[in-house]
């Protein structure tokens, strides 16, 4: 249960809700349990009566006793079926305190880690599988919220149904009482050793459903590559095993579950028994009246659900533990980037590398090496190099996904470890190397960057993107949805739509990494025309495998393994000779027989 003490402060918050369902819960047990009395009365009143009733018998007198005792057993069943009424009302408001109550703690713990999720850095996305996280966020967060709502409600159920109806059976008789729950030692050494089962079998299945998650996760999001693979059938097996042993497990469960029904039943029955059998004992004696024998009976089958349902309760309490546990997990995870102040404003676009060193925390891999250069406010600078230069670790480090391992960065000739985080994200206009879009309207898309630019904004940027056009040819043009993760667009509109979206929010940083890789030639001209206005004033990162002689960089930076080999401009860079003047030179002959061919 300790697991489970982190929802002490939802307690705490829906207090109210709680203390009101535990009262109306005590209301509505103390209606049920005057029943029996009501039962016991009119039984005695029936067993009294008859030897009266037959001393009149051939006396006129007779109908009268008889629509007497009539009326007062018509009584009896008003009173009964009044106090079930009641018992029935309170029950209603049980169930708008508690069940309430649960599915609001539902609704907080779920934004609560959805919140907590967003703050976690980019490290903790690459070391958990995302079928895992929704698992925690949807299936352990509703087994939690039956641990809340129905376990603690018929838990306070048992608990004081047990108190009232123990207070009644002893003011009757206390012997008969105790031959009536003798069984009761029996049924709480059954409780221990199935609850630890369950817990243990509970967690079991709660990895193997994350598992399988995750696996139905990344085959849906990889269809393409699935099918064109031909890795159907295979990931289907595979995934067929993964389900057989989500059922095996679950069904491991649902035996020692299943154990609970019939040992609650026997164990009831076996109260019955003993209460007729020592009963008929106490009513011989004359300590007791044989309406008290039906009140005892009535009273162990009252009992007869909460104590069948202990077996329920503590499975779904384990089940949440265990839950809980996984949710704890992720909720303890500490994010290593935070932000220390909270100050909006205006960047110049100042961007300074000072001896800047990074190794990867969880691969240890050192991607860049005392790494220093600095641009000016509205200067465009490239990075090129091979792949795995360390080119789009520059992006990363300048947006604060990662920290510096060694060296610092400033914008603005300030530390960015030391700068406003949101501020900082919000200046800068990003286009990343793996184009992410939402599955929704190509409008909402490129309003990401800015939620509050109207329709004419939106259409002004997809201009300077060269995706206007081709956005007015889709079906219903901006308002067209578009597939999970931009499945529908082609690689270079992707790309485009990425680019408006990073124009609209008019960043005083832009950073383009790798975003023209999927678009043609005459495209690319397009769009770096539109670039040149866009760009004017805003400090600029094009980070690139190709040699982009049509904008004017005031610096390139050629990495490799991590380190600075060549910097300076594009004329300067192709005098060197080195890797620079080598892609260029390779660029320009893999053109020239297409320049040839649109000549003939």
């Amino acid at each position: 249960m300790k697991q489970l003490f982190v929802l002490n402060k939802y307690f705490v918050k829906y207090g109210r809700y709680l203390l009101l369902g535990i009262l109306f819960i005590f209301i509505s047990n103390y209606f049920q349990a005057l029943q029996p009395r009501m039962i016991r009365q009119a039984l005695d009143l029936v067993v009294e009566n008859i030897a009266l009733f037959r001393l009149y018998d051939g006396f006129e007198n007779q109908a009268l006793v008889f629509s007497d005792f009539g009326k007062v057993l018509l009584f009896f069943g008003l009173l009964v079926v009044g106090l079930a009424l009641l018992m029935g009302a309170f029950l209603y408001l049980v169930r708008q305190t508690i069940i309430v109550m649960s599915r609001l703690i539902e609704y907080d713990m779920r934004k609560e880690l959805f919140a907590h999720y967003e703050e976690l850095n980019v490290s903790f996305y690459k070391r958990n599988r995302t079928g895992d996280m929704m698992a925690r966020i949807v299936e352990d967060v509703s087994k939690v919220r039956m641990y809340i709502g129905p376990a603690m409600l018929y838990g306070i159920n048992l608990v004081s149904l047990f108190m009232l109806v123990i207070y009644s059976m002893l003011r009757v008789s206390w012997e008969l009482t105790l031959y009536c729950l003798a069984p009761l030692p029996i049924l709480s050494i059954s409780i221990y050793y199935v609850s630890h089962l369950i817990n243990v079998r509970s967690t079991k299945i709660q990895v193997q459903l994350a598992k399988l998650t995750s696996t139905a996760q990344e085959v849906y999001s990889g269809i393409r590559v699935v099918k064109s693979y031909v890795q159907g059938t295979p990931m289907g097996r595979f995934f067929r095993q993964e389900s057989q042993e989500y059922m095996d497990k679950s069904l491991k469960l649902s035996r020692v579950n299943a154990l609970f029904h019939p040992t609650m039943l026997l164990l009831i029955g076996l109260s019955t028994v003993i209460t007729v059998y020592f009963g008929g004992v106490q009513v011989a004696k004359g300590n007791i009246t044989t309406g008290n024998i039906a009140e005892f009976i009535i009273y162990v089958n009252m009992l007869t659900w909460p104590v069948t349902a202990l077996g329920w309760i503590s499975s779904l309490i384990q089940q949440a533990a265990a839950s809980q546990k996984r949710i704890n997990e992720f909720l303890e995870s500490k994010p290593e980037i935070t932000n220390p102040v909270t100050a909006p404003k205006k960047l110049s676009g100042r961007i300074a590398f000072h001896n800047v060193s990074f190794v990867y925390p969880d691969t240890g891999i050192q991607a860049l090496k005392n790494v220093s250069f600095e641009l000016h406010p509205g200067q465009k600078m490239a990075i090129t190099g091979r792949t795995g230069a360390g080119k789009t670790t520059i992006a990363d480090l300048l947006l604060r996904l990662y920290d510096v391992t060694e060296g610092r960065i400033e914008i603005d000739g300030q530390d960015i470890r030391q700068m406003d985080l949101a501020n900082l994200r919000s200046r800068t206009g990003y286009v990343p190397q793996d184009v992410f879009l939402f599955s929704d309207t190509v409008s909402n898309n490129v309003r990401f960057g800015k939620p509050s630019a109207s329709q004419a904004d939106v259409e002004k940027f997809t201009e300077y993107a060269a995706i206007h056009n081709e956005i007015l040819e889709l079906p219903e043009g901006y308002d067209s949805m578009i597939g999970e993760r931009g499945v529908t667009l082609s690689g270079g509109q992707k790309q485009r739509v990425s680019i408006a979206r990073a124009l609209i929010k008019q960043p005083d940083i832009l950073l383009l990494d790798d975003c023209l890789s999927a678009v043609d030639t005459d495209t690319e001209k397009k769009i770096f025309g539109s670039l040149q206005k866009s760009m004017a004033g805003k400090t600029t990162i094009l980070i690139t495998h190709r040699i982009y002689s049509l904008l004017d960089f005031d610096k390139i930076v050629v990495l490799e393994n991590g380190e600075i080999v060549e910097e300076g401009t594009h004329p300067e860079l192709l005098k060197m000779g080195g890797y620079y003047y080598e892609q260029y030179e390779n660029q320009r002959i893999e053109e020239q027989p297409a320049i040839g061919e649109n000549g003939r």
